[in-house]
């Protein structure tokens, strides 16, 4: 690999040295060492060059790949904490390979304006292992304050289209919802939709009543409730240009639907996630709440579509949509179960697993660039993460080692969040994040576990540039 660049800091003593790994960058996969100085990639060297002094680590068997991003979890603060909390939420983050999130705002109480979002912040500084940025709730009684949204506050706003346990707020009339796009076209905000329309859901549930077992819970809501409201976000986003990010697609006809926008031109993307990728709906019929989820876990097509979305380049994220509740309420019955689970520790392993296990599948180094896109450049770009997503001189010095061979079953001594259990539990998965580095010192690896104190920080947000008009799906 020839340098990047000069070294920002030549001769100068590095604060770590990463050798012997594959690395990760734009360019494509090679072998090479990276020095950091000053919480900064300082350079990036070809296998075998001069590197200067300072402490090792030997990435020998192992891809380098830029601090991860889950652009979508819950981590329940203020008010649910009981459930999960910022720093267990932020410690599995870290044990899975991930320095940057993005958190919901369905908390008690809601983060529907400015001056939540700044009370959250407060409550979690100096709490958190990771970065973070906020997704403001978008409020179907005031959508106008989405025009004038402070971009160091949120760049983009969450918009719930149908309802459950923890949505504050539904957007249920369809003025309301055509006013929260238009105003957030005027503020240049992105909008980050659960589509799934609640009008469905009222009609069928005035016919069918609730769920009483779990095999009733996935037609109890099902594809139909996703296939009309993303028809309609494709409407809305035609007739005023807003930028649209879906989040946990789930049906065959959502991946077809939003990857036909997207060729179109329209500024619209989606998102994966892993349970949608690793569970069916015949896991739920098994298993029972671990994978009660709304949207649901639909049919075995529905996974292989989403993987092809995978493959193609046509998703531009992947988030754990990691939504802890306690083990006492997902054992609830049926109709009163909580959807949600735990995912962000988990993320990168199923995401492995499940890549290495396609026949025919990627290559390893093919694998690792579609990890490091749709966790990488995909949300830093649509997120406006400043430094983050790529592995390349200059940025910040978060980064995920990945043994893409270790076989490994995850147990719940090994769980970081709270709540204390995962719908993985059991399973072998191959491939495993090792050490995780966090603005340029090791902060977690799998033989000792966590070193120092919590760092993370609130990030500003990075200027719009023309190339952030239409975000790219990622490649």
């Amino acid at each position: 690999m020839e340098p990047l660049s000069t070294p920002r800091s030549p001769g100068a003593t590095a604060d770590l040295v990463i050798e012997g790994g594959r690395l990760v960058t734009p360019e494509g996969v090679r072998e090479g060492t990276v020095v950091i100085r000053n919480g900064l990639i300082d350079a990036l060297l070809e296998a075998g060059a001069q590197a200067p002094d300072g402490n090792r680590l030997d990435a020998r068997g192992r891809y380098v790949l830029p601090g991860l991003i889950d652009s979508h979890v819950h981590f329940r603060t203020p008010g649910l904490e009981y459930k999960e909390d910022w720093e267990h939420g932020s410690r599995a983050a870290i044990a899975g390979g991930v320095t940057t999130v993005v958190d919901m705002p369905n908390t008690r109480p809601p983060a529907l304006d400015e001056d939540a979002v700044r009370d959250k912040a407060r409550m979690i500084e100096g709490r958190s292992w990771v970065d973070y940025r906020f997704h403001i709730g978008a409020d179907p009684e005031n959508p106008a304050a989405l025009a004038s949204l402070d971009p160091d506050v949120a760049t983009s706003a969450k918009v719930f289209m149908a309802g459950h346990h923890t949505a504050p707020v539904v957007f249920r009339d369809p003025r309301q919802l055509e006013a929260a796009f238009e105003a957030a076209t005027r503020g240049g905000v992105q909008l980050v939709l659960h589509a799934e329309a609640q009008h469905v859901f009222d009609l069928l549930d005035g016919l069918h009543g609730e769920p009483d077992s779990y095999a009733a819970y996935e037609p109890h809501r099902p594809r139909t409730g996703a296939i009309v409201a993303v028809s309609k976000v494709i409407e809305l986003v035609r007739v005023h240009g807003t930028r649209a990010h879906v989040l946990h697609a789930s049906t065959a006809e959502e991946a077809d639907l939003l990857a036909a926008a997207a060729a179109e031109g329209l500024p619209i993307t989606f998102e994966v996630t892993s349970h949608h990728l690793s569970f069916t709906d015949a896991d739920t019929c098994r298993r029972g709440p671990r994978t009660r989820l709304s949207p649901a876990i639909r049919a075995q097509r529905d996974q292989e579509r989403l993987w092809q979305a995978v493959l193609r380049g046509q998703a531009a994220t992947a988030g754990s949509d990691h939504a802890p509740h306690t083990i006492e309420e997902k054992n609830r019955p049926p109709a009163d179960a909580p959807p949600g689970l735990p995912g962000v520790q988990e993320l990168v392993a199923a995401l492995w697993t499940g890549l290495m296990a396609r026949s025919p599948g990627p290559t390893p180094d093919e694998a690792v660039r579609h990890l490091a896109a749709l966790m990488g450049s995909g949300p830093a770009d649509l997120f406006r993460l400043p430094g983050k997503g790529r592995l390349v001189v200059g940025a910040d010095a978060d980064l995920a080692l990945l043994d893409p061979d270790e076989r490994w079953q995850l147990s719940s001594d090994t769980i970081q969040s709270k709540c204390g259990w995962s719908a993985y539990e059991g399973w072998v998965f191959t491939g495993r994040i090792t050490t995780t580095v966090k603005d340029g010192r090791p902060v977690w690896d799998t033989r000792s576990g966590f070193t120092g104190t919590p760092s993370g920080r609130w990030l500003v947000a990075a200027p719009v540039t023309s190339g952030q008009d239409r975000p790219a799906a990622a490649r």
